[in-house]
């Protein structure tokens, strides 16, 4: 595609941003819980059958909308582009006093999903009306359940939709309140780690607190076990190598005097390595047969696999930054350190050359300011909404870039 149409259809997106605006606004209204996204899957198919774009349901509650481009490639047939947004909200009780806030009670649209969907509806709403422009294939996955193991992306992958296809580029944008308005935020190989949820329960002998020949405590093997789990992260084979174990919940149902049956412990671990991440699974269990001989009791552990590496394909993500950086220019291109948080789209990039990126939604000037925009995950959140205009942007410069080139 020439410079200048390619320009001509990306000025053209940015006139399709009040309607953006507002099924982001509606979506935001109505949040839902992963996998419970029954009446946000129907608003999407309603959406994209309206402009005659074909869709099915897919995981559940997801949506896969498909578009086929008719420019001539010979041998380039094939080639698809997948686009990903998440659909789910959290637990979380909304507190930004936006005139749109949700009606959902104790449920809200705090990680930014409500914008993910609304923009990849615009950029196929666009692509749709200019498939002369691209070859091959674009896929647009309106993904569920991203915030809950084990994740829509595992589900999806299940069903094995993209067979038959030679998927060039998986994509993920995430809004992030840290970065301004108009920036994109691009790293290439790993990303965000893998996460796999931990429990235990520690069962003993309760008694009288002050006989304590006659207990075998859980409370104290709980104390023990966390002590030896905090220990995992200084035994990784490499100092550079960031590793988090970490308890969040402790249940003991004693008194002041009383040593309770057993004990119940939550938590999470995350690494960026494979061979380390099955390596830690193992010490974790050696620490809690270890505690339970001292201890005389027997802790059940339960290892929930979770969600693997993010790992970007570094030509692919090259690629699409060099292509931001020429639409937006240098100062519109942030380069991002590894962050131990995690995303199921590590599933994704485990099998297609991917990329994940983060959408700057911190506004600018003086808006600018992590106190305006919040943070992700928390009940005042409030990106910047003129963001969208360029979250579509973006998704349809990807296509562009390697279906049109």
């Amino acid at each position: 595609m020439e410079k200048k149409e390619k320009q001509r259809i990306i000025n053209e997106t940015f006139g399709i941003f009040p309607q953006v605006m507002m099924w982001r606004r509606t979506l935001h209204q109505y949040p839902e819980l992963a996998f419970e996204e029954h009446r946000t899957a129907r608003f999407v198919m309603e959406t994209l059958t309206r402009e005659g774009i074909a869709c099915r349901s897919i995981a559940g509650t997801g949506v896969l909308a498909t578009i086929r481009g008719t420019m001539p490639a010979a041998g380039r047939g094939d080639e698809a582009v997948v686009l990903r947004a998440d659909m789910d909200a959290l637990p979380v009780a909304e507190a930004t006093g936006l005139a749109f806030a949700s009606t959902h009670k104790g449920v809200m649209h705090a990680c930014g999903h409500d914008m993910h969907t609304a923009m990849l509806l615009g950029a196929l709403c666009v692509l749709q009306h200019h498939r002369d422009q691209f070859h091959g294939t674009v896929f647009g996955l309106f993904q569920p359940g991203e915030e809950l193991n084990p994740g829509g992306a595992s589900l999806v992958m299940r069903e094995d939709p993209f067979a038959g296809y030679r998927v060039v580029a998986f994509a993920g944008q995430h809004v992030e309140p840290m970065l301004k308005t108009g920036t994109y935020g691009f790293r290439e190989g790993k990303y965000m780690a893998s996460s796999d949820e931990l429990r235990f329960r520690i069962r003993g002998v309760g008694g009288h607190a002050a006989l304590r020949e006659r207990i075998k405590d859980p409370v104290g093997a709980a104390a023990e076990l966390i002590r030896r789990l905090y220990d995992i992260p200084e035994m990784r084979p490499d100092p550079t190598l960031s590793t988090i174990v970490s308890i969040g919940r402790v249940e003991a149902n004693g008194a002041t005097n009383v040593v309770p049956d057993e004990a119940y412990m939550e938590g999470t671990m995350r690494t960026f390595d494979e061979a380390w991440r099955t390596r830690i699974k193992e010490l974790i269990r050696e620490a809690a047969g270890e505690v339970d001989l001292r201890f005389g009791t027997k802790t059940e552990v339960n290892i929930s696999d979770g969600y693997p590496c993010v790992i970007n394909d570094p030509e692919l993500t090259r690629t699409l930054a060099a292509s931001s950086e020429a639409l937006f220019g240098a100062e519109a291109v942030v380069a991002l350190g590894m962050r131990p948080t995690s995303d199921d789209f590590g599933f994704y990039t485990l099998r297609y050359p991917s990329v994940y990126y983060r959408l700057g939604v911190g506004g600018d000037g003086d808006f600018f300011d992590s106190h305006a925009a919040g943070r992700v995950h928390t009940a005042t959140f409030r990106p910047d909404e003129k963001a969208l205009g360029y979250g579509v942007v973006q998704f349809i410069n990807i296509v562009f870039t390697l279906l049109s080139e």
